[in-house]
């Protein structure tokens, strides 16, 4: 197996967590809070999307799917049109509300793109700096890896947050 089709086997891995954990809930559902200030569904759904669209695209040197493909007006977020979730309030997090079909069919764009990305890498490729605000600077290859860690992450909480809400109702 090539570097090209780890990644991209690694990476799928994401959407398919996201749609078992959003897949079949309406809005009250996705964005039901375990607590005051918890993190919803929708908030992690959408967060996973913009949190991967942001960072493979600064790694591509692309335009992020968000903006390219009009997704930023789809949602119609009271945000700032560059907002990932970074940083968020507890507040900012109860603004996300979009439907099942919207957060997955956002992602899968951004799966996508992504996977067009890594479909062309190569071994040497992984060790391209992309990133030096860190000590030492963000090769290609650590980038890619936290974008799937973090990705899948977030999908994982969603599922989460899914068996809670199951648990409550």
């Amino acid at each position: 197996m090539d570097i090209a089709a780890l990644l991209i086997e690694s990476h799928g891995r994401v959407g398919q967590v996201l749609h078992r954990a959003v897949g079949g809930l309406d809005l009250d559902q996705l964005t039901w809070r375990a607590d005051p200030d918890a993190n919803t569904i929708a908030w992690l759904a959408w967060h996973a999307g913009r949190g991967e669209d942001a960072q493979v695209a600064g790694a591509a040197g692309t335009e992020q799917v968000w903006t390219a493909q009009g997704w930023v007006g789809r949602f119609a977020l009271p945000f700032d049109v560059s907002a990932s979730g970074y940083g968020q309030s507890s507040q900012e997090v109860g603004q996300v509300r979009a439907s099942g079909d919207l957060l997955l069919a956002y992602y899968d764009a951004v799966a996508a793109a992504t996977t067009a990305f890594l479909d062309d890498l190569g071994e040497d490729d992984l060790d391209r700096i992309v990133d030096t605000r860190w000590d030492p600077p963000v090769t290609l290859g650590v980038r890619l890896v936290s974008v799937i860690s973090d990705s899948l992450q977030h999908a994982g909480q969603a599922s989460l947050v899914r068996g809670l809400l199951q648990r409550a109702t």
